[in-house]
């Protein structure tokens, strides 16, 4: 009987601790990197834009220690609250369009955008409208019918075979 009377009281004491260290947690969660933004977020960014020094290599892949910089920047815009279009802003503001990975569409830029469908639709308007023609005869052929001398031409070598 006494050992039942102390399971119980045993019991009772580890629910109350149980309960006091789930109420009054003051443990938080320990990330790894803190607030900083990932790789990968950094990486989205920095895809985007080009290596202001290097022509044609963009930001995320670039080798030099300036990108690494850079990406580094990017990071701690990032982890100030910076939004992706702000960034993007500051280095255009910094290093101009070509840093951009897809020029802006404002200005004469809206060109590149309409200029391929539109070539691609007048592309298949002009091969359309080439099925649709009938067949047109041989231009030399109806040249040569039309000068009396070739025609005189024509019939001597048959008539030589």
């Amino acid at each position: 009987m006494r050992i039942k009377k102390f399971q119980q009281k045993l019991k009772w004491f580890f629910l109350f601790w149980l309960l006091v260290c789930v109420v009054f947690n003051t443990t938080s969660m320990v990330a790894a990197q803190g607030d900083l933004p990932s790789d990968d977020e950094v990486n989205r960014i920095a895809s985007q834009l080009y290596c202001p020094i290097c022509d044609n290599v963009p930001l995320d892949v670039c080798p030099l220690e300036a990108c690494r910089e850079w990406r580094e920047l990017i990071r701690q815009q990032l982890a100030d609250g910076w939004s992706e279009r702000d960034i993007k802003a500051y280095f255009v503001a910094q290093y101009g369009d070509r840093v951009l990975g897809e020029p802006p569409r404002s200005g004469l830029n809206w060109v590149l955008y309409l200029l391929p469908p539109l070539i691609v639709v007048l592309g298949f308007i002009m091969l359309f409208s080439k099925m649709k023609r009938p067949a047109q005869q041989d231009p030399i052929r109806e040249h040569r019918s039309a000068d009396p001398y070739l025609e005189q031409v024509e019939r001597d070598l048959k008539n030589q075979e």
